[in-house]
């Protein structure tokens, strides 16, 4: 069965609005973990406006599951998942200012780049997995293969182009050929919601694990917490 792991961003955005400590992210993250969740996400970004830094640290001994820290791998970003040591790191070619992520990493217009901070994360974290964000389209099978001698684990298929219109799945079902074809696993995410996860899955049902955070919290709204949780795990299988 594909593994959940939930964003927890939505919550600190919402803590972050009144300046205390409400939702406390560290009792929320461990409540969702208590309603069967494999893992918990955290996206941490430059101007903090959401999941902050030192949220990251006190995180990693309360999650229980896998811990998975996404973002753009400047040296801040490294410094911290190399002090963490995560389940997963994910890296995401996010631009400072962005509002969410936006794209995937272009491997060979990227390739110098990832091979310095993969490179350190195994040498520095050398238990921890690493994905990268990649999108249909701009994905070959010699970038594939170049990203797993790189030393990545995983992709992580960047699903919002599937969220808008899910006739496109069969593009990620080509992704996903490319990406297994060269020994890498799969994570998929971005605006999926249990509404359009069966369909994927389907689909594709190597999917390691998917990483969803603003659908699911929106939809706990509705249908409180521990019910949304259960919709998302039943989705799942």
């Amino acid at each position: 069965m594909t593994k959940l792991s939930v964003n927890i961003n939505k919550l600190a955005t919402l803590r972050n609005s009144r300046g205390k400590n409400n939702p406390d992210v560290q009792v929320w993250a461990e409540v969702i973990e208590s309603y069967g969740v494999h893992g918990i996400t955290v996206h941490p970004r430059p101007d903090e406006r959401h999941i902050r830094y030192r949220d990251v640290e006190l995180l990693k001994p309360v999650v229980r599951g896998e811990f998975n820290i996404e973002g753009y791998p400047d040296e801040k970003w490294m410094d911290l998942v190399t002090e963490v040591k995560p389940h997963q790191a994910t890296l995401v070619p996010d631009p400072p200012g962005a509002l969410t992520s936006n794209a995937g990493f272009d491997v060979t217009a990227s390739h110098a780049f990832l091979e310095k901070m993969i490179g350190r994360l195994k040498r520095e974290t050398p238990n921890t997995r690493i994905s990268v964000f990649i999108e249909p389209g701009r994905f070959s099978s010699a970038e594939a293969s170049a990203l797993r001698s790189l030393g990545a684990d995983r992709i992580e298929m960047y699903t919002e182009k599937y969220a808008d219109d899910p006739k496109t799945v069969g593009e990620y079902r080509q992704l996903a050929d490319l990406a297994l074809g060269a020994g890498l696993g799969l994570n998929a995410g971005h605006d999926l919601t249990s509404e359009n996860l069966p369909a994927l899955i389907r689909a594709i049902p190597e999917i390691d694990e998917v990483s969803i955070g603003h659908a699911l919290i929106c939809d706990a709204l509705s249908f409180g917490m521990k019910d949304t949780v259960a919709r998302y795990l039943n989705a799942l299988s």
